[in-house]
């Protein structure tokens, strides 16, 4: 078994990749990375760059978040049309990387523009138990030998990874 890998080498991409497909995530840790020759990834980087054109990233190393504004409110943009549960973990993560790092953190808000929806995430006690339990899953798949089975063909549309993993069936 592979090390663990530290608390703060872990990204919001390691826990959206976890969340949708743990194979994912293996991959990902392991430097594959097809997510530059995807269209849904591209699709996601201009509505980024191009909505809430005022704010600044934050740079935490192997995480950054949107935007952080006043008071410690974490903002995260998606380009999805459907909130998912991926979306609100990863920015609990971010939650909890900021509390490490010494900021009295007062919760999130994901920002979907293009359904023009904005969703809080709560910061509590549960909700920073969940983030360290998500981590922790993170860091065991990144860990694993071996590479986790993939999901049913039908939770694969859309994933850059899906060439890979489905290239010999």
């Amino acid at each position: 078994m592979k090390s663990l890998p530290r608390p703060d080498a872990i990204g919001g991409v390691h826990i959206k990749y976890l969340l949708h497909c743990p194979r994912q995530l293996w991959l990902y840790s392991r430097g594959y990375r097809p997510e530059q020759r995807s269209d849904a990834v591209a699709f996601g980087e201009a509505v980024d760059e191009t909505t809430y054109t005022r704010r600044r990233d934050i740079d935490l190393g192997e995480a950054k978040i949107d935007w952080v504004t006043t008071g410690a409110i974490v903002h995260e943009t998606k380009s999805s049309r459907r909130p998912s549960d991926q979306h609100r973990a990863q920015v609990r993560h971010y939650c909890l990387l900021l509390e490490r790092r010494g900021v009295n953190v007062r919760g999130g808000v994901i920002h979907y523009p293009l359904i023009r929806r904005k969703i809080d995430v709560p910061w509590d006690a549960t909700a920073r138990t969940e983030a360290e339990t998500t981590e922790q899953q993170a860091q065991e798949v990144i860990a694993a030998l071996h590479i986790p089975p993939r999901l049913p063909r039908s939770r694969c549309r859309g994933c850059a990874y899906n060439d890979y993993c489905w290239a010999e069936a």
